[in-house]
């Protein structure tokens, strides 16, 4: 899921930007890409930027509807984000089966509706999002300081404003790092109830 949160924030940001999103591509080893095409080589700023904060925000937005006790409209979100990327925008097999499983398991979850599958099986894809969303930046900090000119995000901001793709790095784990300590306050904030 934190995979296709973050290409999906790409391509909105791209779409935002009057960009054209030709596809997105979510791969078994939880990593992704997003091929479009912008005028204006500005542009590649706010949407490079746009993945990694995307996902360490929509994480923030799981643990802030829980604390709300609104699990139900999270997870109504969770599958309208994996159907609107089967629909519009993931193009290859894993992809594509991912995002129709996901999203039928969670709408089933949904229509069920019983409390405790609904808290449980919510939580679970909290808590991968936000590991997931920590994990992969740590891993483009890493790669930004051992190999700057393969560290995706982090070396296309490098090559758009010529700042180290180290920076970039850093800047990526320490947003993801900020968020996952206010999503866990709020998780501590609701209690175990």
């Amino acid at each position: 899921m934190d995979t296709l949160v973050h290409e999906m924030c790409h391509a909105l940001v791209t779409l935002l930007l009057s960009g054209d999103v030709r596809y997105i591509h979510l791969y078994s080893d939880q990593s992704g890409l997003t091929y479009s095409a912008y005028a204006g080589h500005w542009k590649s700023i706010p949407i490079s930027l746009a993945g990694y904060f995307g996902s360490a925000l929509f994480a923030l937005l799981l643990f802030f509807l829980h604390s709300r006790r609104r699990e139900r409209e999270g997870l109504v979100a969770i599958a309208t984000i994996a159907v609107l990327g089967l629909a519009l925008f993931v193009r290859n097999g894993f992809g594509a089966a991912w995002c129709a499983g996901f999203a039928v398991l969670t709408i089933l979850i949904v229509v069920l509706s019983r409390p405790g599958l609904i808290k449980g099986y919510y939580l679970l894809v909290a808590f991968i999002c936000l590991v997931e969303s920590v994990i992969s930046a740590l891993v483009i900090l890493s790669m930004s300081f051992h190999n700057p000119t393969a560290a995706g995000d982090a070396t296309n901001l490098d090559r758009a404003t010529y700042i180290p793709a180290l920076f970039w790095g850093l800047l990526f784990a320490v947003f993801s790092l900020v968020c996952a300590r206010s999503s866990i306050k709020l998780f501590y904030k609701r209690g175990f109830d």
